[in-house]
């Protein structure tokens, strides 16, 4: 199966399942998955910061327009690479996918938030939005989703 919907994969699983029994049974080609250019693939997703101050909602509405969310960051591992793709950017903040919603942190992919890495947690009412930050100490805050600072995107990586 492809994992995105277009045309060509489409067509290819038609022709595929179209084909003679006989023909089934030959190996198939490896199929590849990439990120577009200028993403980072990690784990299975493509990243990339977009160093363009926008509002968390905006920050998501542009990741949700390119194919993704904001990043959401499940284990020490992904925070790892995440924090190097900020500091390659030379930059020291940047929203993440993860708000708050009636006293439970959730992301905005729906994937489960079991791993944290708070440095500050603020009044949750007032600050219901995640970025994370080096600025302090290095870590997740949670802020106004109104401020303007740059964002990470992920989607998933291109294939048939």
């Amino acid at each position: 199966m492809c994992s995105s919907f277009s045309d060509s994969c489409v067509h290819r699983s038609l022709v595929s399942s179209a084909a003679p029994a006989e023909d089934k049974l030959r190996p198939t080609a490896p199929r590849y998955n990439f990120c577009p250019e200028f993403w980072f693939m990690y784990e299975g997703r493509c990243y990339k910061y977009f160093s363009s101050p926008k509002s968390w909602y905006d920050a998501e509405e542009h990741c949700t327009g390119v194919g993704g969310h904001l990043a959401s960051v499940l284990n020490p591992r992904q925070y790892s690479f995440l924090q190097q793709i900020i500091q390659t950017a030379s930059q020291s903040r940047a929203w993440l996918g993860g708000f708050n919603l009636q006293n439970r942190w959730l992301w905005i992919n729906q994937d489960g938030f079991y791993y944290t890495n708070w440095y500050q947690l603020s009044s949750v009412p007032s600050y219901p939005c995640i970025d994370w930050s080096h600025l302090i100490s290095d870590g997740w805050g949670n802020t106004q989703c109104t401020v303007n600072i740059p964002f990470i995107c992920f989607k998933n990586p291109f294939g048939c």
